[in-house]
């Protein structure tokens, strides 16, 4: 399940299992789902997707639950068997995992705007261009799943994000003027938050660190790396500290190969106009 150029997991029966097991227990403990996501530091609208079974519990979000609503270690073992469910591709399941906890994310893209910063119309485009082709249904699914990845931009304020992004990804206007215009907009607002950096990757480059492929990075709580590239129809998450340190390498050596934030932001108000 690819996570920033088609599809977003989806919700499976553990995950549905494990929102109505988490829910049963904040009703027997008799408290509102803003009085345990304010006792366990995270968003109520966070709280309620995972009720919902549309997010993946993070460890730590199970530990506190379990120790809030002293759950008698049910929620830890209902989170264990999640990831014996085959409704979710593993490597995704822990990425995402990682990716709700995250410190830093970095992301380089060279083939389509990342998921975080897509707007629905652009990934609606997506979506309706993908092969085999999707249902209705399927669409509006995925936008949904979508949307809900999305809200790490703005649930997540001391996360730092940083995205490197190929000029020809805004040039390509990838369904149409008016789609390409609004995408424009929407990163242009994205880049006035304090923790999104957005540099963008020239076209003409006489050296490029990045020809390897896309690559996304990030640091968990406890200051530990990990790194995901993903393919045509597979993902890869990368533990090994000698691999993270190359992509590391590259990613900070296209840092300064790119456009300055400053000079990226120009660029891009630039194409705004001149389109």
């Amino acid at each position: 399940m690819m996570s920033s150029s088609t599809k977003e997991p989806e919700p499976s029966d553990g995950l549905k299992t494990f929102g109505v097991v988490l829910k049963s227990f904040r009703k027997r403990a008799g408290v509102t789902q803003e009085e345990l996501a304010e006792e366990i530091g995270c968003s109520s609208h966070f709280l309620a997707s995972i009720e919902q079974g549309r997010r993946l519990p993070p460890g730590r979000f199970v530990d506190r639950c379990e120790a809030s609503l002293d759950a008698f270690g049910t929620l830890r073992l209902a989170a264990n068997q999640l990831t014996r469910k085959p409704g979710l591709a593993t490597w995704f399941r822990q990425w995402a995992l990682l990716e709700q906890e995250a410190l830093a994310l970095n992301t380089y893209e060279c083939r389509l705007i990342p998921g975080l910063l897509q707007t629905e119309a652009y990934a609606r485009t997506l979506f309706v261009n993908q092969l085999p082709p999707l249902g209705d249904d399927q669409i509006a699914a995925q936008l949904e799943a979508r949307a809900e990845r999305q809200l790490l931009l703005t649930e997540r304020p001391n996360t730092a994000f940083s995205f490197i992004l190929e000029e020809h990804l805004f040039l390509r206007r990838m369904g149409g003027h008016e789609v390409t215009m609004e995408l424009i907009d929407h990163v242009l607002g994205l880049a006035q938050r304090r923790n999104i950096e957005i540099q963008i990757m020239p076209v003409v480059r006489e050296s490029h660190a990045g020809l390897g492929g896309p690559m996304q990075l990030l640091e968990t709580p406890e200051n530990q790396w990990f790194a995901y590239a993903e393919g045509q129809r597979s993902g890869q998450l990368i533990s090994r500290p000698k691999e993270i340190s190359v992509l590391q390498m590259r990613y900070a050596r296209m840092r300064a190969q790119a456009l300055s934030f400053e000079d990226s932001v120009s660029l891009l108000e630039r194409m705004r106009g001149a389109q």
